[in-house]
């Protein structure tokens, strides 16, 4: 079963959306994914820095 998604709204600043937006497509992934994707990772980063 796929984990159940919410829609978002967030401001960010445009020079940070055109560097993700960029890193997404090199990646292959649409934005949403790519950013889920480097959120998990951090999350998981400061988890084993506890």
């Amino acid at each position: 079963m796929k984990p159940l998604k919410e829609k978002i709204s967030i401001t960010i600043d445009a020079d940070l959306l055109v560097k993700l937006r960029q890193l997404a497509e090199d990646d292959d992934r649409s934005l949403s994914q790519y950013i889920n994707l480097i959120l998990k990772q951090h999350i998981e980063n400061k988890n084993k820095e506890q």
